[in-house]
C-alpha cells in the first residue's frame, strides 16, 4: 500500500467515525471540523492530506510548525497551533497560525496581538481549559474559574478574535465525564460571548465522546496518519 493509500484509508475511517458519532448525537456531521494533527510527520504527508481534501491541520511545536507551514505555503490550509505556547514564541506562532487553540493565560495576549499585527491578519483564539484536578503535575490549561476574565481580555486585544474553548480529557478519567464538565464551562462562556461557539475537544481515542458533548472541532493524528513518527 502506498503512503497515499494509507493516509486515504485512515482519513476515510476517521470521517466515518465522525459521521457515526454525529448520527448518534443527532447532529449534522457538517457541524464538526476535522483538524488533522501532523506533529512528527513530514510536509509530504501534509500535501497528501491537502490532496485528499483536508483543510485544517494542527501542530504543537513551534519550530516544526513554522518550517512545515513555510514548506506548504502554496496550499490552501488553515494552520492550528495546539501545543503549549511560550510567551516569547507567541508572536512568531501568530505569523503562520490562523488559529491558536492553546491560549491559557493573559501573558500570551500581547505577543499574539503583536504577531497578528505584524502579519496583518486576525488570529482566531481558543481558550484552553484544564479538566485536570488542580493539584495534578504538568496541568495545562486555564482553571475554569479564570475563563471569564481571560475571555474578556481576548475580546479587548487587537488582532485577536475569541472563537471558543479547547480541552484535553485527563488521563485515567472517563472522557465522557470530563467533556460533560467542559460543556458546562462552554455554556457559561456562551452566555457572555454567544459568538464564541467553537469547541475543540476529542482526539483519536475519544472523538465520539467529544462529539456527544458538543465538540465542533476534533484533533486527530494517529488514527489518520498512523503511529509512526517519520520526523522527530
Amino acid at each position: 500500500m502506498s503512503r497515499h493509500e494509507e493516509v486515504a484509508a485512515g482519513l476515510a475511517s476517521v470521517r466515518g467515525r465522525i459521521e457515526k458519532a454525529c448520527a448518534a448525537a443527532r447532529r449534522d456531521a457538517e457541524e464538526v471540523t476535522l483538524v488533522v494533527v501532523t506533529k512528527f510527520f513530514p510536509a509530504s504527508d501534509v500535501r497528501l492530506l491537502a490532496d485528499l481534501g483536508v483543510v485544517h491541520v494542527g501542530e504543537n511545536r513551534h519550530q516544526e510548525a513554522a518550517a512545515k507551514a513555510g514548506e506548504c505555503a502554496d496550499l490552501p490550509l488553515v494552520w492550528h497551533f495546539i501545543g503549549g505556547l511560550q510567551s516569547n514564541k507567541a508572536a512568531a506562532v501568530a505569523s503562520y497560525s490562523q488559529v491558536v487553540e492553546s491560549v491559557d493565560r493573559r501573558k500570551l495576549l500581547a505577543p499574539l496581538s503583536h504577531g497578528a499585527h505584524q502579519a496583518d491578519r486576525e488570529v482566531e483564539v481558543l481558550l484552553q481549559v484544564s479538566l485536570d484536578p488542580p493539584d495534578r503535575a504538568g496541568r495545562a490549561g486555564a482553571d475554569p474559574a479564570d475563563v471569564a476574565g481571560l475571555a474578556a481580555a481576548v475580546e479587548e486585544a487587537e488582532g485577536l478574535a475569541l472563537r471558543g474553548l479547547m480541552a484535553v480529557a485527563p488521563l485515567g478519567e472517563d472522557p465522557a465525564t470530563a467533556f460533560a464538565r467542559l460543556a458546562d464551562v462552554r455554556r457559561e462562556l456562551l452566555a457572555d460571548h454567544p459568538h464564541a461557539d467553537w469547541l475543540s475537544a476529542g482526539m483519536s481515542g475519544d472523538l465520539e465522546e467529544a462529539i456527544h458533548a458538543g465538540a465542533t472541532h476534533v484533533r486527530v493524528g494517529s488514527a489518520v496518519l498512523g503511529s509512526r513518527a517519520p520526523v522527530q
